[in-house]
């Protein structure tokens, strides 16, 4: 990956908050991010909302994939990926 240009900010690899590259205290992870995120929607729209778009999803799914997809992943589930060999 080449240099990527923000304004005037630049980085060579993964694009950093400006408080990690400053050494400041304040930057914040994506999982907090997230969370902090999903509690708002929570917050402004309720709990119900959750379930409308998953409800709304699943149709999705079932119309795209048909009622067998979701036989095909219930024998999945529960299994973890296989983890993948490091090179030492």
């Amino acid at each position: 990956m080449g240099i990527q240009y923000f304004g005037t900010y630049k980085t060579n690899e993964r694009t950093a908050t400006m408080a990690q590259e400053t050494g400041q205290a304040g930057g914040m992870s994506v999982r907090e991010a997230g969370r902090r995120g999903g509690e708002r929607v929570k917050a402004k729209y309720g709990s119900e909302f959750y379930e409308q778009i998953g409800r709304k999803g699943g149709e999705a799914t079932k119309s795209k994939y048909g009622p067998s997809f979701y036989e095909v992943i219930g024998q999945k589930g529960g299994q973890r990926p296989k983890r993948k060999a490091t090179a030492s």
